[in-house]
C-alpha cells in the first residue's frame, strides 16, 4: 500500500540531544492525522523533515512517494504547508498576494480560490499587515489549498484564533479535504478541534511515538472507572492508570477496555462501579501525566 506520508525508524538529533527516536508513522490519502505532544518534543522537527528542510539522522521518510532527502521544487506543486509563524508579503493586499502566488502553480484553480475566499470571508482589498490573526491564517490556508495539493501539512493552524475564525477554518478544511481526498498531517494543542477533525492520533513524548492509532480505536479502549464501597484496592494492572483512593471509593483509568474487560471489571468490582467513556482531552492529559509523573498535582 502506498501512503501520502511514510516514516520508518526515523530518528533525528540536535548534537547529542535526540529529538526523534525511531518514529514509525503513516498517513493515507483522505485521512486527517493529528500529531500531538507537549512543546519541544519534536513535532515541528518532524514536519521540517517532511518538507525537506532537515534530513533524518537515521531511518527514512517519504511524502507522496518521494524520499524527503530528495524533494524537488516540482514536488511542492502537490504539497500545501501552513504554519502559525509563516511569513507572507504583508505589504501586499490579499488580492495582490493571490495574484503573485497564482502563476507559481500550474494547477491553480481560480474558481476554487474564489469559493474559498467567499467561504472564509476574506477582505482581499485590504493590505495583509492589517489582517487579524484569524484572517491571516485563513489567507495562508487559501494559498495552500487553491492549487489542489494532495497533501496538507499544518503546524499549529488554530493557535490564538477567535471562535469564529477557528470555525471557518475548520469548516473549510473538513468540506474541502473530504471532497478532495487529501491527506492532512497537523499539529495542534486545541484538543476539542483535534477531536472534530482527526481520523488518526499520534502521541509523541521524549522523542518516541508512544501511541499511533485511529481516534475511534483510542476512545474505545479508554474508560474512566469509579468504584464505590470497596475497602481493598484491587490489582488490575497493567492496564490501569492513575489509581486514586478516597476512603471506601477509588477510581482509575482503564486503557485496554473491551466487552471482555467490561465483564471482568464487573465480576471483580460488582455492581457498585461506573464505567464512562473519555473525551480525547481527558485521554491526552492522562497520557502525559502517566508518562511524566511530575506533572501530577
Amino acid at each position: 500500500m502506498s501512503y501520502a506520508i511514510e516514516a520508518r525508524n526515523l530518528s533525528f538529533s540536535y548534537g547529542h540531544h535526540k529529538v526523534l527516536d525511531e518514529i514509525d508513522l503513516t498517513v493515507s490519502s483522505g485521512n486527517f492525522y493529528a500529531l500531538l505532544g507537549r512543546n519541544g518534543v519534536g513535532k515541528t522537527t518532524f514536519l521540517k523533515i517532511l518538507t525537506g528542510l532537515l534530513d533524518p539522522r537515521a531511518g527514512s521518510a517519504t511524502v507522496l512517494g518521494r524520499d524527503t532527502r530528495r524533494i524537488r521544487a516540482e514536488d511542492w506543486l502537490s504539497i500545501g504547508y501552513v504554519s502559525e509563524s509563516q511569513k507572507v508579503y504583508d505589504w501586499l493586499s490579499g488580492e495582490e498576494l493571490i495574484a503573485f502566488t497564482r502563476p507559481l502553480y500550474p494547477n491553480w484553480d481560480q474558481a476554487f480560490c474564489d469559493h474559498l475566499t467567499k467561504q472564509m470571508q476574506l477582505p482581499l482589498k485590504q493590505k495583509v499587515h492589517r489582517y487579524s490573526k484569524g484572517e491571516r491564517m485563513k489567507l495562508i490556508l487559501l494559498l495552500a489549498m487553491a492549487f489542489h495539493p494532495r497533501l496538507l501539512l499544518l503546524d499549529e493552524p488554530f493557535g490564538g484564533l477567535d471562535v469564529l475564525a477557528k470555525e471557518q477554518l475548520i469548516t473549510c478544511l473538513l468540506d474541502t479535504t473530504q471532497q478532495e481526498q487529501w491527506a492532512v498531517l497537523f499539529t495542534s494543542h486545541d484538543l476539542a478541534e483535534v477531536e472534530r477533525l482527526s481520523d488518526d492520533i499520534g502521541l509523541i513524548d521524549t522523542g518516541k511515538l508512544k501511541i499511533s492509532e485511529p481516534l475511534d480505536s483510542l476512545q474505545n479502549r479508554f474508560r474512566r472507572v469509579q468504584a464505590f464501597g470497596i475497602n481493598t484496592f484491587p490489582k488490575i494492572e497493567p492496564s490501569m492508570w492513575q489509581p486514586q483512593k478516597r476512603e471506601n471509593d477509588f477510581s482509575f483509568i482503564e486503557t485496554a477496555f473491551s466487552e471482555t474487560r467490561h465483564q471482568e471489571l464487573r465480576q471483580l468490582l460488582g455492581d457498585r462501579v461506573e464505567i464512562a467513556p473519555m473525551a480525547l482531552r481527558e485521554i491526552v492529559l492522562a497520557f502525559f501525566t502517566e508518562t511524566n509523573p511530575t506533572l501530577l498535582p
